[in-house]
Formats: C-alpha cells, sequence, structure tokens
C-alpha cells in the first residue's frame, strides 16, 4: 500500500461514524425474552426441588432449613448455569425468574456462587458450612 493511500484512509476514518457499538457509553436493550441473572423468592417456593432436577447442568442446589416455615437457601453456581432458562419453565410457583435487565456479568473478583434466601437463613447456612464437622465420641 502507497504511503499517500494510507493517509488518506486515515485521515477519512477521523470524519466517519463509527461502525461498532461504543459499549460502556451506548447499551442497547435486549430482547423481551433475553435470559439473564436467575432469581428467587424464598415467600413463593414450597421446596419441591424441581429446578434442581431439571438442570441440566446442575447449577442450582436448594438446602432445606425448615420445610414446615417455608425456610430454604437456593446456591447458585453462575460458573455452571448455561441460561437455557428450564429451572424457571418448570417451577409451578413462580418462585424462580431470569431477568432481561441483568445480564452484564463481568466483575472483578470471582463471585460465583450466590446465595438466595433470607438474609438470616442466608447466615446460618453460611456458618453451618464455616464451622468444622464435629468429631465422633471416642475418636
Amino acid at each position: 500500500m502507497k504511503m499517500g493511500t494510507m493517509l488518506r484512509d486515515i485521515a477519512e476514518s477521523f470524519f466517519k461514524k463509527s461502525a461498532t457499538q461504543l459499549y460502556p457509553f451506548e447499551k442497547l436493550t435486549p430482547p423481551e425474552r433475553y435470559r439473564g441473572e436467575l432469581y428467587f423468592s424464598p415467600k413463593a417456593c414450597t421446596g419441591c426441588a424441581l429446578c434442581v432436577k431439571d438442570c441440566p447442568s446442575k447449577a442450582i442446589e436448594l438446602t432445606i432449613i425448615d420445610r414446615a416455615a417455608k425456610r430454604y437457601v437456593m446456591k447458585y453456581h453462575r460458573d455452571r448455569c448455561v441460561y437455557c432458562g428450564q429451572c424457571v419453565v418448570n417451577c409451578k410457583f413462580k418462585c424462580l425468574s431470569m431477568s432481561n435487565e441483568d445480564w452484564e456479568h463481568a466483575v472483578l473478583e470471582k463471585q460465583f456462587i450466590a446465595y438466595y434466601g433470607n438474609d438470616d437463613d442466608v447466615a446460618q447456612f453460611l456458618a453451618n458450612l464455616a464451622a468444622p464437622a464435629a468429631k465422633p465420641a471416642g475418636s
């Protein structure tokens, strides 16, 4: 390529509109049926665990703290989820949903696991995970 042709192309590109989207500054709205972040409503959940059984990537774990009081904690693995929406479709009580607005997952820290439920139940669940297992008597 000759130097004159190259300089002319450079000069023309300064005055042309960008061919790509300037992403962080210009955001397109996703389609209405876009499947983004998974959300869980513990008040509507009955603990049937159909969402866990139907998840093809094993991204959902449901821990039942007290079934009579409807106390559940859902552990959601964002790194395993394939965003198929099968869990949302099979939930009889509509306690799961996928947002079409929350789809940006880039973070500075690795946060691949999300815990959903009442704040007290999640705190109790995490405390039980952190506590060392009790040794059996006589060992």
